[in-house]
């Protein structure tokens, strides 16, 4: 019997990358799981951020992304390198822009491997490369009238 490993499910897709988007309506956890859906995974692993009460010691009221015109080709970039570092089926990753309140959906990635353990770390490193590589901004405004600039989402 052949190795498991030598099974075609066992390898990344040709085309992984299934959706990438920068929206400014509501974002759907829905659309992006069944975007990362594939009969070869054995793992799927999803990350929802969302706008939180509060950062740094104070209350937020809300927030407000934007981002540069380049952001959706530097995110195909992230996705397409953390593609190639793991055995990835399917990803996704969409953000949101403009004005979102406490407890809106900010930014949803999902990636499906043939075991959870690749698909948790691909996962991780999607949304950690996106917050760090991607030009959106957040400007968070606070409950004592105070404002602040962060220089990546």
């Amino acid at each position: 019997m052949a190795s498991t490993y030598d099974h075609p499910g066992e390898q990344a897709a040709q085309d992984p990358v299934r959706l990438l988007a920068i929206r400014d309506e509501p974002l759907s956890l829905d659309e992006v799981f069944k975007a990362v859906g594939d009969d070869a995974a054995g793992g799927t692993a999803l990350f929802v951020g969302t706008v939180r009460n509060h950062d740094g010691g104070a209350d937020v009221d809300e927030l407000g992304y934007s981002c540069h015109p380049s952001a959706e080709a530097e995110m195909r970039r992230v996705a397409e390198k953390v593609a190639a570092a793991y055995p990835v089926r399917a990803l996704a990753a969409v953000h949101r822009v403009g004005d979102l309140h406490v407890g809106d959906l900010a930014v949803i990635v999902a990636v499906s491997c043939p075991h959870r353990s690749e698909a948790f770390e691909a996962c991780r490193r999607l949304i950690d490369d996106l917050k760090h590589d991607v030009p959106i901004w957040k400007h968070q405004r606070f409950s004592d009238g105070s404002q602040e600039w962060v220089g990546a989402c």
